[in-house]
């Protein structure tokens, strides 16, 4: 062996294959994402250029932006985007204080607390069409739990909720609000449980109250937290299908007609595929504008910071 070779420094062949082997690793992770979340979504958006319908003997044609122009000239659709944003806001914003509330009572040292906390995230663990069941049977109009207690409190004869075209609306997001709440509740006891108790204690000694103290103390903390899971919970509603599907089916009269259910409709009933996927196109590119907003401002929040 010569001089040069045997003071040669050893060369590391598999320089550069971590890389190689980070994407190996997380590949198993990526297949089902690809599969079952981007791979849809993209034949998604490819079939809102097409006049794709059920039961067709005729190839599919491209139509460009033809199902987009129909779609900003459908009064229905747009109505349905409107009562979307009111169930959308109607139950996001009761459910978040509602949330807020509980949340703040289960951090404190109660009596049986576990079991409080249990009790809480009951609904949570059901089914949403376990839960559309239930509540039609609380609304139903002849022997509902509901009618029954208005009508021994002598209130009236009752009537019936999911069918009226003033009470379906109020009456289905008095539903998500009880099905949604638990989530945000756990989300912010945990934030509430990682806010130091030695800023609270100091803000008693120097003499602040408890709603000084929340105001002072609580909210900075709990925040980041309360945006994060609001802006999911609008998202979430938004999207809604199951829920209000079971309870009114849209009705009555497209009263609880949501985006979502409009798009269904469309799709699998009416056999419009094309026309349906621009729907569902139109609805992604809101919740990414949403996502947008919220991102923009934390960003700005954090560069303020």
């Amino acid at each position: 062996m010569s001089a040069r070779s045997a003071t040669r420094k050893p060369t590391n062949r598999h320089k550069g294959g971590d890389g190689g082997g980070a994407w190996f690793l997380v590949l198993p992770a990526l297949i089902p994402i690809l599969v079952l979340s981007v791979g849809p979504l993209l034949y998604g958006i490819a079939l809102a250029f097409t006049d794709s319908q059920s039961g067709r003997t005729a190839p599919t044609q491209w139509v460009g932006l033809l199902n987009f122009w129909d779609l900003a000239h459908d009064g229905l659709f747009w109505e349905s985007f409107r009562i979307g944003l009111l169930w959308a806001v109607g139950v996001t914003v009761p459910q978040f204080l509602l949330a807020l509330g509980l949340a703040l009572l289960l951090n404190q040292k109660l009596r049986l607390r576990w079991l409080a906390r249990a009790l809480a995230i009951i609904p949570w663990a059901m089914p949403e069409v376990v839960v559309g069941i239930m509540w039609r049977l609380v609304y139903q109009p002849d022997a509902g739990i509901l009618n029954e207690t208005v009508r021994d409190l002598g209130l009236g004869d009752g009537r019936d909720w999911l069918t009226g075209l003033a009470t379906a609306l109020p009456a289905v997001i008095v539903v998500g609000v009880w099905a949604g709440m638990p989530q945000t509740t756990v989300a912010l006891l945990a934030g509430l449980q990682n806010t130091p108790q030695e800023l609270h204690e100091a803000a008693a000694i120097d003499g602040a109250g408890a709603w000084r103290r929340f105001t002072t103390v609580t909210w900075p903390a709990l925040k980041p937290v309360a945006l994060a899971i609001t802006a999911l919970n609008f998202i979430w509603n938004f999207n809604s299908f199951a829920l209000v599907y079971v309870l009114t089916n849209g009705g009555p009269g497209g009263r609880t007609r949501l985006p979502m259910l409009f798009a269904y409709e469309e799709a699998f009933r009416y056999g419009q595929f094309g026309y349906a996927a621009a729907m569902g196109c139109v609805m992604v590119a809101v919740i990414a504008v949403c996502l947008a907003l919220f991102l923009v401002g934390r960003l700005r929040e954090g560069d303020g910071k």
